[in-house]
């Protein structure tokens, strides 16, 4: 009696191929299996050696056969072709366990079992394989290298009892219980570190189910894939698009340093600091090249993930020296990233020989730590150093490496643009600032014609300083003109611009041009500038509002080149914008501007302002001056109340154009201060000039003159008699001076000459400008004016 193996049997029972060989080798059965997977039939093979079918040396087969049980076989088919069959072999025994013989099997697929099994067993890729119950099935020899343990050891165990209780322990147990509960395939992906390695790694993971032909649920495979690399890249690649976007949102220095600060915590470290030169932070020009020897730098930014940011040993705002040896001395000389940490010689030292950073040190949690030190390079010139700091535990082992060193330098270099655009930027507005404050009015004298506040913003925008300007211009006979501009644009150009219309205004201003004319005198300047501008590219373009209010006779004389009209707030509380013609703005040419006169009583407030006020808040033209009238007539104590009043009504925290504000309360001179005599053009009258002038001096009080205005009376009007005719007037005005104009029908201006010994006249002027402080003469609608100041007797 044979014993059949269990193996054989169920190799039979399939259809399998099967040969039975006694103990010498001959063929004493051959399964259907057999022929089919041969081509013999029984009868033409049986009572042969098996060894006839092996097609090469039969010995050595089947020595491997025997010793182990299954092996690769060359068989040569019944048509002469060679196959390469999975060959197992069963002994066979007898009745009483005598070797009686062997059984050989083989299927046309045992060979593709084999190779799958060889596949997961040796597959680089961990592959696992669970029950429905999440218990191992399967281990293979990759997985059970990286879990560090041998598949015996989890073998029919539950999961969670291998691992510890953490958060990606049981998220991996979710998605081997969601592929049983859903029957579907899951992709996720995990940052870990495996029992048995030293760093953390991303690991791709798919889980899909096992199913039987009939369709049952079997269990879980799994597969896993080192995704570390791609994962790095992709985390380098979505920070380096985060910086773009992130980095370089103002024009500002420190705020840059701190969105390098905030951006690198905690996706790079676990710290970070910002160290910038003085010189960057004055917006000076910093040294070109490296940075040498000991260095002193400024902390202008530094953060943490923990709240209060408890690793940094300096204080913002405060400067550290930094000695040649320390990262970030070695970084900024070397001009490279240094990678550095606990054990270094250098850090070791540097952080013994500061007492605050070896106090931090000895207070954390975790002493050991790798250090990152990056300088911080734009356009050849050295600004500064990031230093990066990540605290090293059993649980975060891994120390900055150089593909960290390489991101760093990036976000770096990005940053360093950004932070040299902010100091370039903050220079030339400083710049351009300091030049427009020097040229707006520093200190104005108080005026008789009128009390005034003024207020200039410069604009907190990209766009820079811009050209706004304004003036208040003492004029003669207590006048005052009330100037407000603006010129196009922002930056350097338009604050010379600026600069270079305000010295015209004043010296058309004392020419004591009509607003009109003014403006057309201004509006031929702006075109030559443009001109001469030209060659280079540059473009001129301004507004401009002039004002002459003249407080004897209470009236304003206003004229525009397409700026906003003034708002007046009257003593009465009524409020209304003055109605200008808007005129061209300055530059245009060729168009004429027109003047508008309006009676002003005394305590009137006249607000002159440009653009940006009114356009702040997004307003229109027209809803902007409402607000501004408003504003104007909030309850308050004084010109500089009301100044702040209306720009916080009007104007945002931020505003994106300078402001320029001058508001003017009118004052009005007593009939009792002014006095004026209609007179003919005959030589005759100017005794009596004379003695109108003296007894008015005396009811003055100002005897002490009255010698002076004498002599300054009769050469005035001797000379409008002689040479510009009626009608001919005397007028004395007593304010902060003692004013004597004399007006005649003639338009000629008369001028100082040096009279030779023997003529006639020539010296009367020039008596004139000795004797008074100021002289002057000024055109008229029906002829011109001579007018000349004296100062008044001290009490």
């Amino acid at each position: 009696m044979v014993i059949l193996p269990g193996g054989a049997g169920r190799a039979a029972a399939r259809g399998d191929a099967m040969v039975v060989v006694d103990a010498h080798g001959i063929v004493r059965g051959w399964s259907e299996g057999a022929r089919l997977l041969t081509g013999y039939a029984a009868a033409e093979i049986a009572g042969r050696p098996v060894s006839a079918l092996v097609d090469g040396d039969a010995a050595a087969a089947w020595q491997i056969l025997r010793t182990s049980h299954g092996a690769i076989v060359a068989v040569r088919n019944w048509d002469g072709r060679r196959s390469e069959l999975a060959l197992r072999v069963c002994p066979l025994q007898g009745e009483h366990g005598e070797q009686r013989g062997y059984v050989i099997t083989g299927a046309p697929d045992e060979r593709g079992r084999m190779l799958g099994e060889l596949a997961f067993t040796q597959s680089s890729t961990p592959m696992s394989v669970f029950d429905t119950e999440q218990r191992y099935l399967r281990v293979n020899d990759t997985a059970c290298r990286i879990i560090g343990v041998r598949e015996a050891e989890v073998r029919h165990r539950f999961f969670p009892d291998t691992v510890e209780n953490a958060e990606l322990s049981r998220g991996f147990l979710h998605h081997l219980r969601k592929v049983v509960e859903t029957g579907r395939p899951v992709h996720y992906e995990s940052w870990t570190r495996s029992p048995s390695g030293s760093r953390t790694r991303a690991w791709t993971i798919e889980m899909w189910p096992l199913r039987e032909p009939a369709g049952e649920l079997l269990g879980v495979g799994l597969a896993a894939f080192d995704s570390t690399e791609e994962y790095g890249t992709r985390q380098r690649l979505a920070l380096l698009n985060r910086a773009a976007t992130c980095i370089g949102t103002k024009l500002d220095v420190i705020h840059t340093a701190r969105e390098l600060a905030e951006l690198t915590v905690p996706k790079l470290a676990d710290f970070a600091s910002v160290d910038l030169l003085d010189s960057v932070l004055r917006g000076d020009e910093p040294a070109v090249g490296p940075v040498d020897a000991e260095v002193e730098l400024r902390r202008v930014a530094h953060h943490s993930g923990t709240p209060g940011v408890p690793e940094a040993a300096i204080d913002l705002g405060a400067a550290d020296v930094y000695p040649s040896y320390s990262p970030p001395a070695r970084a900024l000389a070397s001009g490279r990233a240094v990678l550095a940490g606990t054990g270094d010689p250098g850090v070791d030292t540097w952080l013994a020989e500061h007492g605050s950073r070896s106090t931090k040190l000895h207070q954390a949690a975790h002493r050991a730590f790798s250090l990152m030190a990056v300088p911080l390079v734009a356009r050849g010139t050295t600004l500064g150093v990031a230093v990066f700091a990540r605290l090293l535990s059993a649980e975060n082992p891994d120390p900055f490496d150089r593909d960290d060193a390489t991101l760093a330098q990036e976000l770096a270099g990005r940053a360093a643009v950004c932070v040299d655009n902010a100091r370039r930027y903050t220079k030339e507005r400083t710049t351009a600032l300091a030049l427009q404050r020097s040229l707006l009015p520093q200190a104005m004298a108080g005026q008789a014609a009128v009390e005034f506040a003024s207020r200039y913003l410069p604009a907190l925008s990209r766009a820079g300083v811009g050209g706004d300007w304004f003036d208040v211009i003492p004029l003669s006979g207590t006048r005052v003109a009330l100037v407000v501009g603006d010129v196009v644009g922002h930056g350097l150009h338009a604050s010379v611009t600026m600069g270079r219309l305000r010295t015209a205004v004043w010296t058309l201003a004392d020419v004591d041009l009509p607003p009109d004319e003014l403006l057309t005198h201004l509006d031929d300047l702006v075109g030559h500038l443009a001109a001469d501008d030209g060659a280079t590219g540059g473009e001129i373009g301004a507004t401009c509002l002039y004002a002459v209010y003249d407080p004897v006779s209470r009236r304003c004389t206003v004229a525009a080149a397409g700026h906003p009209p003034p708002v007046a707030l009257f003593p009465d509380g009524t409020v209304r914008a003055v109605e200008v013609s808007a005129g061209p703005m300055l530059g245009v040419g060729g168009l004429p501007f027109e003047s508008t006169e309006l009676d002003l009583p005394e305590g009137t407030v006249l607000a002159l302002f440009t653009d940006g006020l009114v356009e702040a808040r997004d307003l229109d033209a027209d809803a902007g001056t409402s607000a501004l009238g408003e504003a104007l007539a909030t309850p308050a104590g004084d010109l500089e109340d009301v100044c702040d009043n209306v720009l916080k009504a009007m104007l945002p925290q931020r505003p994106a154009d300078d402001v320029a504000l001058l508001l003017a309360r009118t004052r009005a001179l007593d009939a009792e201060q002014v006095a004026r005599w209609d007179l003919p053009a005959d030589p005759a009258v100017v005794a009596e000039a004379r003695q109108h002038a003296t007894e008015q001096l005396a009811r003055w009080g100002l005897d002490d003159i009255a010698s002076v205005t004498e002599l300054v009376v009769s050469e005035l009007v001797t000379n409008a008699i002689r040479y510009g005719g009626a009608p001919i007037q005397l007028r004395l005005i007593r304010d902060r001076a003692l004013i004597c104009e004399v007006s005649d029908a003639s338009s000629t201006s008369p001028h100082l000459r040096r009279a030779r010994t023997y003529d006639e006249g020539g010296r009367g002027l020039l008596l004139v400008a000795q004797l008074t402080d100021r002289w002057g003469t000024r055109t008229t609608c029906a002829g011109k004016t001579i007018w000349a100041e004296q100062t008044l007797p001290v009490p």
